[in-house]
């Protein structure tokens, strides 16, 4: 078939309208296949584990997450667990399985067994969870791809001990069984 000017010129528009986006697509920086943008990697992923096999994220000093806890008696029941944040912030419900430097998730734990993931400053611990005797209530900072965040290789968490010397006197009693506040790893 002879090439016409006609031909030519169509042609011609369809090399226009379709090269670019394939030449886009051909030649991509910082986009993973599928459309998805790849995040730039956020502190350095450990081999070490915390005791429930999550991998530790080692991110600097300086700008690391700081968490702190503090469990009181609740005058109906329970324990209020109380977060307190610094270079850090709770990501919502359903945010995508990446870590973004300072967000995610709090793993809350009694004597090292997790009770709860935590997108919220607060908590009701209940009675059930701390029988009688000395507990450990940890808050340790997840990123949102469940990396745990760490200092020196160590998680970033803070520890409170509460002892219940009976379930009646532990409720009804304003004296300080929250023990003492553990300090964030790495400091």
């Amino acid at each position: 078939m002879p090439m016409t000017p006609w031909t030519r010129r169509t042609l011609a528009a369809l090399a226009v309208c379709l090269l670019p986006p394939l030449g886009a697509a051909g030649c991509t920086t910082g986009h993973a296949h599928g459309g998805t943008v790849s995040s730039s990697p956020v502190g350095k992923v450990l081999d070490g584990t915390d005791e429930t096999g999550r991998h530790l994220r080692e991110v600097d000093r300086k700008n690391a997450p700081e968490v702190g806890v503090e469990v009181t008696p609740h005058s109906g029941g329970g324990w209020d667990v109380r977060l307190s944040f610094r270079h850090f912030r709770c990501s919502a419900p359903g945010t995508a399985p990446t870590a973004v430097t300072g967000r995610g998730l709090v793993h809350l734990l009694v004597d090292g067994h997790q009770v709860a993931g935590l997108r919220t400053r607060a908590y009701r611990l209940p009675d059930r969870l701390v029988p009688h005797g000395t507990h450990h209530v940890t808050a340790r900072l997840y990123a949102d791809d469940g990396t745990v965040w760490a200092v020196h290789g160590r998680p970033v968490q803070s520890t409170a001990d509460i002892t219940v010397s009976d379930v009646e006197t532990a409720t009804a009693t304003a004296q300080p069984p929250t023990g003492t506040e553990t300090p964030v790893a790495g400091k």
